[in-house]
């Protein structure tokens, strides 16, 4: 869902971009810019179409470029959907994060936040041999309009 652009997070993914020694690119700020007014995950073909009706246009092999570029950065993470789709959202620099319920039939997305949740992760990591860095929780099943 498009918002208002979150000039923190964009901010942030250009000055992360400049110290990776990436130059300030018409296409790869687009991108940046439009990854910053989504609140949630969104496709590539999803940015393709909006960054397709923008002067210049963005192409989508520059889309597909920056995405890789971003995700290298952790600038972004990658959702699986349905069907072995993907899609796209950012990594807030603070830390803060939601999870996903994801309709295997229509791939409705949901978005939620569990603070129980958090505290059992973070009880589970104590106990594991390696330190955890990042989750990522995805409940699959069918939205009230695919299970009527």
């Amino acid at each position: 869902m498009a918002t208002a652009v979150d000039t923190g997070w964009s901010e942030h993914a250009l000055a992360t971009l400049r110290a990776a020694g990436y130059r300030r690119g018409g296409a790869r700020t687009a991108v940046v810019e439009a990854l910053a007014r989504h609140d949630c995950s969104v496709t590539p073909l999803q940015l393709d179409d909006e960054l397709r009706r923008r002067d210049p246009p963005v192409g989508r092999a520059s889309i597909y470029r920056a995405l890789e570029q971003f995700e290298q950065l952790n600038l972004i993470r990658r959702v699986e959907t349905t069907r072995g789709a993907a899609a796209y959202e950012r990594v807030e620099p603070d830390g803060h994060h939601h999870h996903h319920a994801v309709c295997h039939a229509c791939g409705e997305m949901e978005t939620f936040e569990d603070r129980e949740l958090e505290r059992a992760i973070g009880r589970i990591s104590k106990g594991m041999t390696f330190e955890i860095s990042e989750h990522d929780v995805v409940l699959r099943g069918l939205c009230r309009r695919c299970a009527d």
